[in-house]
């Protein structure tokens, strides 16, 4: 868990990394924020691979919660990327009261009752639980390149590569527990996105039925590809939200 101070103290962004991330993936979009950052991470980052795997979402959810509980900052805009849009949602519902806001970036979006696996088309599904099953959950590192990576610089794609962690597999077939927060939401669109293409997201903006959509020229890691584009939308998003 990280944390910037910032001048505006009543609201915060809390960032919620995607699949083998982590999150200092967001520092260079908080640079520059006059808002207090919490970078959120999923559980089990230090401990061993085995013990990683065999958590659940609700545990996933259960460690955002605890780290915006123990932060000093009352009101809060979730700011949600790619898997971390299930684990988001899942938190949320325990953040209700504090919850200003909801900005899916590039997100998975289930519908309530949904898992991460159940918003892909079927023949994408079933290979990808097959290959989950057999080869774990961290793709290959041409994979990685491929997807995750396809617009960075060759030296932030490398540091995806080198610091890329598996999650576990109950984390994409766990199904989410729990309705859409009745706050404000934002869904950034990436239309260079190799890992949820342009249909895909067309589908999760309907799950998540935003009152806006905003788009970013970008492949699945705008926060590397181009923080400053990501901040600005955030800015104009919470100046919306707090006005």
């Amino acid at each position: 868990m990280a944390l910037t101070n910032r001048t505006q103290r009543d609201i915060g962004f809390v960032f919620v990394h995607g699949a083998g991330l982590n999150g200092r993936i967001w520092e260079r979009v908080a640079d520059g924020l006059d808002y207090p950052c919490l970078f959120a991470e999923f559980p089990g980052r230090d401990g061993e691979k085995e013990m990683r795997l065999e958590l659940t979402l609700k545990q996933y959810a259960d460690a955002v919660v605890r780290q915006v509980k123990e932060w000093g900052v009352g009101r809060i805009v979730l700011v949600a990327h790619s898997l971390g849009g299930q684990v988001a949602l899942q938190a949320a519902e325990e953040l209700r009261d504090r919850l200003a806001g909801f900005v899916a970036v590039g997100a998975a979006i289930p519908k309530p009752g949904g898992s991460f696996l159940s918003v892909l088309p079927w023949p994408k599904r079933a290979i990808l639980s097959l290959m989950m099953r057999k080869m774990g959950t961290k793709p290959p590192e041409s994979v990685i390149r491929a997807g995750l990576c396809n617009d960075l610089a060759p030296e932030d794609a490398d540091l995806v590569v080198k610091g890329f962690v598996p999650e576990s597999i109950q984390v994409y077939a766990d199904r989410f527990d729990g309705s859409l927060p009745d706050v404000p939401r934002l869904y950034i669109r990436l239309e260079k996105d190799k890992e949820l293409g342009s249909s895909l997201q067309a589908r999760m903006i309907r799950n998540f039925a935003p009152q806006r959509v905003r788009t970013l020229e970008t492949g699945h890691l705008p926060m590397l590809g181009d923080p400053a584009g990501l901040r600005k939308l955030l800015l104009e998003f919470t100046s919306s939200v707090t006005s």
